[in-house]
Order: structure tokens, then C-alpha cells, then sequence
């Protein structure tokens, strides 16, 4: 029995209301539709058995359609069945009929099939001979390529190989593949790349050899380049002054030297072929392996500058020629370099080339610092600034940085300076300790000519006029000084020729240095001789200091002139023109020492009687001895002295002379004085007097006025006059206030008889040694 799809959702049966079972119907609104009454019904009613009752009369209803749907549709289903059945007996007579069609067929086509197969088959054998014709074709072609590559490698044409290499793998050998000589090549194709690159890294080698025997000749051709751009640069400069400001490798001079150029890798001298280089490098690239041969190269390199550079080296030799050398190699190396970089920028960067120019730099600094210890000799020294300077005008050229060698150079002059001036140190002890301290006596014009050029002297009288012999005031050290001060000036700016970038330390050190020297090895042993006890010997000493103040105040504005434009703007004072000054005072005082000791020994030998019993005719011998004396020493001694200095020193030994003189009868042993003893004193003041009026200088009597009035007091008939003021002023106004009271009380106006006097004196000798008369 067919069930429509449409059946109700809940069968109800004949069965409890507790039994009953709700299956879900296809949608819930016709479900509740239909049971909706029902509910309703039964909510309407009492009780459940209504409710249940419905339900069963609906099922009944339901169960009643669905047979009567399921009746009125077996029929067609019956006929539906009767007819595919007569269907499937069709198809099965059809199958039959086309069997036997095709058994047919296939026995007509047999014979054609026999038929066939012979044709292909002998297709097939021709096909085999013609593809085997063509592949002994392809293997010979292969192996003919494979010995070209091999004949090609024989003969260095390492490209050409490499090339014929390329071609055999990506063309040839595609058409071969199949065949096993194809394997065979191609798993060779490796090993001979690798005979490639080691063949043309050979030939690298062998030009990184020559490379390296030749590095120190064209670090030779290359100083001798730089060499002739200074000439030429000097003869522009002495044409043009305004060119003299340009210095080597500026813009200027790149400009003006361009008409001569000149290659340092391809002239008369020497070629530098760069082919296997570039060979080389090419052709790793095209192996691949570019990044490899860069470090190998690098490598390469680094292991030559350090063969390159020496363990030691020696500076003793007077050519230079071991640092020569050491810097020529240097050189030529970091040119190399440079033009490789130029030439191919892919195989070295601008950064390994700096390291390895900075390397080189720094160890060529630490060989030559290492030596410097055997350098004792300044112009030896000055060499090698020389050697190192043209090395670094040359690198300059070739754009490498050259601040460290500059800094060196800095170094070198120190050491330079400091040889100088202990050098020139030695020369000027040397000098002042073997000087006789005599005016210098010259004999012949020229004589007289190579002095005052050399020293720092303004004669009196003009040079037509000058006598020969004649003495000069200062003695020989003074012009032997001034020739080594010249020297030294010389010598210090020797430095700055070619190249130095310091010229402001030459002009701080010079003036230092210099100072340092006049100071201590001239001044300094100057005053220590100021000790001699030899009158002449002070005085020659003080006008050799007068002579050095003047060269001192000469040298100021030739140092100020002579100072690099970076000094120019601050003037130069020396401080050894205030030393030679002060100590000018130290042999002043020194000349007055011994001036006024020979006074007090002079008239330490005056032998006054004061109670003389006679008057005395003549000046007593220790007067014309001291007049004597001080006539002698003006002209003779202080002859060579500035007249002021020689006015002072007799101003001051006279005052000193009156000073003793009039401690004589001031000394304390002298009890009385009597007018025979103050005759004697006055006879000798006037002799004095008389001396100094021949002098001709009015200020000199000056210095005797407290003598003579003293004298006069003690003279004077009236002594009470010396206690009046007004009279005092006027009469004895030199006169100490102490001292002529003192002296009025040790006259005594008797003159005593010699009994009396010889009475006195064993009195006064008797009171002396205890005795009782």
C-alpha cells in the first residue's frame, strides 16, 4: 500500500493516552492546525477521554485515505513494469546483432593489420640508422669542443677556453643528454673550470710578482716626477712672485704643470700592463666567483705590502738610502693600488686600499721612530725630513691621506729643534768659555767687513775713515756668537722648506729655543764670570752683555719679519734682551766691587799721624797712589765702556773714596787730632779735588763736598758756627749732624813736642796692656 507524503504527523491508536506517540509532523503549523480543534475541543470538555477520543476518529480518517490512494494507483504501476521488460528483450537481440557485425569486420581488417606491421617495422629500422648517424654526429661534435677547450687552455687563451667551456655546456651538451659521454663532460665541466681559473690565477701571480719587484722603481720614477714639479713650480715662482703662495699639488700648480704630464706606469722607463688583472677578474666573474677572488686578491696583497716592509731599518747612512728605499717601495705599492681602483672599482673598494695605505704608513712610522735613536746629527735629520717629505708630496698627489705623516713630521722637528739648539748649546759654552776677554783687534778691511756683516754692530766712524789695526769694543765671542745665531735662524727654517704644515711651531719653537740659549749658554755663563777678580775681564764682560742687548732688540723684528703668515699679527719679544739688561746691572755693581775694594785696600794704607808735631809738605803716597789708579782704570780699563756707565762708575767711586776717606779720623782708636793732622787730611782732599776738576764733569766735585766742608769745620776758627743753624746751612750744610760734633771734640788746637808725644804715646800703650806709669 503506497503512503502519501502527505500522511498525518500523529497516529493515534487504541491505546492509553499515556501511550500515545507524536511524531513530528513535516511542518508545525499544519500539525497544530489539525490538532487544534481537537485541543480545543478537549479543553471545552472535562476530560481526557474526549481529547482521546478525537484523536482516534482522526487517525481512523487518515489510515482510511491513505488506502484509498494507495488502490486507485496499482494498476499503472503494473503496466509501467510489463512494458520495460519487453524493452529489455529488445536490447538484448540488438546486442546480438552487433556482435556478429563486428566479427565480421574484424576478420576483413586482419590482412590489412599484416600489412601495416611490415611497413612500420621497416620504418622503424631506418628511423634507428638515421638517429644513430645523427647522434655519432653530436658526440664527435661534443668531443671536438671538449679538446678545443683543453688546446684553448694550452695556449693561455684562458677566455677563449672558458667561452668555448660555456657554449659546450649550455648548447652542446642539451643535445646530447641522453647519452652517456654527455654525463661524462659534464661531470668534467667542473675540474676544467677549476684548470681555467688556477691557470689564469698563474698568470696573476706571475704578474703580482713583477708587480711587486718593480714597486720600488716606480716609487723611484714617481719621487723623480714630484722632484721636477718642484723645479718646474720654482722657476714659475721666481718668474711670477704671486705664485710663491701656491704650494706643490695645490689647484694652481695642477693647472700650470698640466703640459707636462706624465705617466708613472707607461713611460720610456717603465710599462704596467693590467691585462692579466683584468683577465683574471673577468673571468671569475663569469665563474661565479667574483666575491672569492676579491678576497684572494685582498689577501694576496696584504701579503705582500708585509713582505714589502723590513724589520729594521737603519737612518746612519749620510744618502738615506735604506728609508729611500723603504718609502719608494711604499710608494709604488699604493700607486699600484690606486690605479687598480681606478681602472676596475668592482675588485677593490676604496676602504681596503685606505687600510692598507694607513698599515703601511703606520708601520713605515714605527721603523723609522724605532732608528731615530741613532740620529745625533741635525742635518742628517734634515735629510731625512727631505726623504719624507717628497714621499708625501707624491702620495698627496695620488689623493692619499697624509695627516699621520704630517703628525710625524711634527715629531721629526722636535727632535730637530732639540739637536739644534744642544748643538748649538755646545758651540756657545765653547765660545764664552774660550774668550779672552779683550777687545778684538782687527788688522785688514776685510776682516773689518765679515765682522760688522755678521754682527749686529754700528760703528762709530764711517768705514772710509777706519785706521788700521783697530781694536772693536766687544771681544771675539761676540761676532762668533752672532754667526752661530745666524746659523741656528737659518738652520730652524730649513726645516719648513718643500713641505711642513707647521709653520706657526717653527716660529713658537725658534723664539723659545733662541731665548733659551742666549739666556743660559751666553747670559747665564756671562754672569758666572763676573766672579773673576780681573777688573778688565768685568768690564769686557759688560760690554759684551751691552752688545747682546742690541743684537737681542735687533733680532726682535727680524724674527717678527721672518714669522709664517699663520704667526703673522703678534710681535716677538725675547726674554734674553731683558737678561742681557738686568744682568748689564750685575757687572755695574760688580765693576763698583771691585773699584771700591781697590779703594778700601788703597786707603786702608793711609798712614795719618793726627798729633803730628810737623805739617807735611807733600799729599800723602796712598792719594797719588788712588788718583793714579782711578786715571788709569778710565783710561784704560773703562776706556771701552758707554760714557755714561764709565761717568757713574767714577760718580760712585769717588763717593765711596770720600766715604772712607772721611771714616779715617772718625775711626774710633783715634783719640785727638791736632791742626798738623787735619793740614795732612786737607793737603790730601785738595789733591783729590784737583784730580777730579781735570776730569772736566762739574757733577763728580759733588761727590767730595761733604770731605771739604768737613775739613773746613775742623779748620775753622770759629767751630761754635756749626751749632747755628742758619750758618750751618750755609757753611757746612754736607756736613752730618753726628759726625761733625764728634769730630770737633777730637781737636785739640796744641801742637805737642816730640818728647811729649813719644810721653803720650806710652801712656796710651801702657793703658792699652795694663801697665801702671
Amino acid at each position: 500500500m503506497q503512503c502519501n507524503k502527505y500522511a498525518p504527523a500523529i497516529i493515534v491508536g487504541k491505546l492509553p493516552l499515556k501511550h500515545i506517540q507524536i511524531v513530528q509532523a513535516p511542518s508545525d503549523s499544519e500539525y497544530f492546525n489539525q490538532l487544534l480543534p481537537a485541543i480545543q475541543g478537549a479543553s471545552k470538555e472535562r476530560q481526557g477521554q474526549q481529547l482521546l477520543s478525537s484523536l482516534s476518529r482522526y487517525s481512523a480518517d487518515r489510515e482510511a485515505e491513505i488506502e484509498r490512494i494507495c488502490n486507485s494507483n496499482h494498476q499503472g504501476f503494473v503496466a509501467s513494469v510489463n512494458q520495460l521488460l519487453h524493452v529489455r528483450d529488445g536490447a538484448v537481440d540488438l546486442a546480438s546483432d552487433i556482435l556478429s557485425l563486428n566479427q565480421s569486420i574484424q576478420a576483413s581488417t586482419e590482412k590489412l593489420a599484416e600489412q601495416k606491421k611490415a611497413l612500420v617495422e621497416s620504418r622503424a629500422v631506418r628511423q634507428n640508422i638515421d638517429e644513430a648517424t645523427q647522434a655519432l654526429q653530436d658526440c664527435l661534435e661534443v668531443l671536438r669542443l671538449a679538446n678545443q677547450v683543453h688546446d684553448l687552455l694550452s695556449r693561455k687563451s684562458h677566455y677563449s677556453a672558458l667561452r668555448a667551456l660555456d657554449e659546450l655546456q649550455n648548447v652542446h651538451l642539451k643535445e646530447v643528454t641522453h647519452y652517456k659521454i654527455a654525463d661524462l663532460i659534464q661531470k668534467s665541466v667542473p675540474a676544467t673550470k677549476k684548470l681555467i681559473a688556477d691557470a689564469v690565477m698563474a698568470d696573476l701571480n706571475t704578474w703580482l710578482f713583477r708587480i711587486r719587484e718593480t714597486s720600488q722603481f716606480l716609487g723611484e720614477m714617481a719621487f723623480y716626477h714630484t722632484e721636477q714639479r718642484r723645479t718646474r713650480q720654482k722657476d714659475r715662482a721666481e718668474t711670477s712672485p704671486y705664485l710663491t703662495n701656491f704650494k706643490l699639488n695645490s689647484a694652481i700648480e695642477l693647472v700650470s704643470d698640466e703640459a707636462d704630464e706624465f705617466d708613472v706606469l707607461d713611460n720610456d722607463d717603465v710599462q704596467v700592463d693590467f691585462t692579466p688583472l683584468f683577465e683574471c677578474l673577468h673571468i671569475h666573474n663569469a665563474l661565479g666567483q667574483t666575491e672569492k677572488f676579491r678576497a684572494q686578491y685582498a689577501a694576496t696583497r696584504r701579503q705582500q705590502k708585509e713582505l714589502l716592509l723590513p724589520a729594521s731599518i737603519t737612518l746612519n747612512d749620510d744618502e738615506g738610502t735604506t728609508l729611500n728605499e723603504l718609502l719608494e717601495g711604499i710608494s709604488g705599492f699604493a700607486i699600484v693600488e690606486r690605479v687598480t681602483i681606478r681602472k676596475a672599482p668592482d675588485l677593490r673598494s676604496p676602504a681596503d686600499v685606505d687600510e692598507l695605505w694607513d698599515s703601511m704608513c703606520q708601520q713605515a712610522i714605527a721603523l723609522v721612530s724605532k732608528a731615530l735613536h741613532e740620529v745625533t746629527n741635525a742635518e742628517l735629520l734634515l735629510k731625512i725630513k727631505g726623504i719624507i717629505a717628497l714621499f708625501i708630496e707624491t702620495m698627496d698627489s695620488w689623493d692619499y691621506p697624509v695627516s699621520s705623516l704630517d703628525g710625524f713630521l711634527l715629531r721629526l722637528f722636535e727632535k730637530y729643534a732639540e739637536l739644534l739648539k744642544r748643538r748649538f748649546s755646545d758651540d756657545f759654552q765653547e765660545i764664552v768659555s774660550t774668550d779672552d776677554y779683550m777687545p778684538m783687534p782687527i788688522n785688514k778691511l776685510d776682516e773689518y767687513d765679515k765682522v760688522v756683516n755678521v754682527s749686529w754692530y754700528t760703528p762709530d766712524k764711517p768705514r772710509n775713515e777706519i785706521r788700521f789695526p783697530c781694536v772693536l769694543p766687544f771681544s771675539q765671542m761676540y761676532p762668533l756668537c752672532c754667526i752661530d745665531i745666524r746659523n741656528f735662524l737659518n738652520q730652524f727654517y730649513f726645516f719648513s722648506n718643500d713641505h711642513f704644515q707647521h709653520p706657526k711651531v717653527i716660529d713658537e719653537t725658534l723664539k723659545a729655543s733662541l731665548d733659551e740659549l742666549l739666556s743660559n749658554s751666553v747670559c747665564r755663563l756671562l754672569v758666572e764670570r763676573l766672579n773673576s777678580q780681573y777688573l778688565g775681564q768685568i768690564v769686557q764682560i759688560l760690554i759684551n752683555l751691552e752688545h747682546f742687548e742690541v743684537a737681542c732688540q735687533e733680532l726682535e723684528p727680524l724674527l717678527a719679519a721672518a714669522r709664517s703668515t699663520a704667526s703673522v699679527g703678534a710681535g716677538v719679544s725675547l726674554n734674553a734682551t731683558d737678561a742681557f739688561r738686568s744682568n748689564k746691572k750685575t757687572a755695574e755693581k760688580r765693576i763698583f766691587e771691585l773699584v771700591n775694594s781697590k779703594i778700601d785696600d788703597l786707603i786702608g794704607t793711609a798712614e795719618y799721624d793726627w798729633m803730628a808735631p810737623t805739617l807735611e809738605r807733600e799729599p800723602s803716597s796712598y792719594m797719588q797712589t788712588l788718583t793714579r789708579y782711578l786715571s788709569n782704570i778710565m783710561n784704560s780699563v773703562l776706556l771701552g765702556l758707554p760714557t755714561e756707565i764709565k761717568e757713574l762708575i767714577y760718580f760712585d767711586a769717588l763717593s765711596h773714596a770720600a766715604t772712607m776717606i772721611l771714616s779715617l779720623p772718625l775711626a774710633s782708636d783715634v783719640k785727638q787730632i791736632n791742626p798738623n793732622g787735619v793740614a795732612a787730611l786737607a793737603k790730601d782732599v785738595q789733591y783729590l779735588t784737583e784730580f777730579v776738576d781735570t776730569l772736566g764733569n762739574p757733577i763728580l766735585r759733588e761727590n767730595l763736598d761733604e770731605l771739604q766742608q768737613t775739613i773746613a769745620l775742623m779748620q775753622s776758627d770759629n767751630a761754635d758756627e756749626f751749632y747755628d743753624i742758619s750758618t750751618r746751612n750755609k757753611k757746612y750744610g754736607r756736613v752730618d749732624a753726628l759726625q761733625g760734633p764728634h769730630l770737633l771734640e777730637k781737636l785739640t788746637h796744641s801742637v805737642q813736642t816730640p818728647a811729649s808725644v813719644r810721653s803720650d804715646k806710652f801712656q796710651t800703650l801702657s793703658s792699652r796692656f795694663g801697665m801702671k806709669s
